[in-house]
């Protein structure tokens, strides 16, 4: 079982596809139909679909669930089953990633055309509020344990030494649970898909 399974926390999914220019308008109304197949299905937060420029031939898809368990169900739906095999021909699957937490906070922003909003972001200074609530503390204790432990290390050495076990933790456990328990409070007053 992966991680991605076990989680309960919301996932995005983001699909690049590659798509003839001339069949714009045809690729347009597919992704129509999709999102109204997207928006009955449990667990869906919102979606959108984005374009480097208006003649580009990658399309970006990007969906968002609740968590694992809704997105495997719409990934075994008849209703998604339908919809992508009506693209044969239209679309061309490229790549697909997962992300969970706020890691796409830190996506370099990119010049595109929005066919379709995808969901609002907390404001900047809520974010950086929720990252300097794990960013303090880990860092004080980590700071506080190595100058313990390795107390005789060039400063540039400990700092080193700090990055290397602070991010991971960061990244992987405590931005998630800290971002998580206060969705509610982060997400307050943002427009809903």
């Amino acid at each position: 079982m992966t991680s991605e399974s076990s989680t309960s926390e919301p996932i995005t999914v983001a699909i690049t596809r590659h798509v003839d220019p001339e069949r714009a308008k045809e690729v347009a109304a597919w992704a129509r139909a999709g999102e109204d197949l997207l928006r009955a299905s449990p667990g869906f937060l919102g979606n959108g679909w984005i374009r480097p420029d208006p003649d580009s031939p990658e399309w970006h898809m990007l969906f968002r669930f609740a968590d694992a368990e809704s997105l495997a169900i719409w990934e075994s739906s008849p209703e998604r089953a339908w919809w992508i095999a009506s693209a044969q021909g239209l679309v061309e699957d490229a790549r697909q990633e997962r992300r969970t937490g706020i890691e796409g906070w830190f996506d370099a922003p990119a010049a595109v055309e929005v066919i379709r909003s995808p969901p609002a972001s907390p404001p900047r200074w809520k974010q950086m509020i929720a990252i300097f609530l794990v960013f303090y503390p880990l860092s004080l204790g980590a700071n506080l344990l190595l100058g313990w432990i390795i107390p005789d290390w060039p400063v540039w050495l400990r700092v080193l030494a700090l990055v290397l076990i602070v991010s991971p933790i960061m990244t992987y456990f405590a931005l998630p649970f800290v971002t998580r328990a206060l969705r509610p409070w982060l997400l307050r007053g943002l427009p809903r898909g």
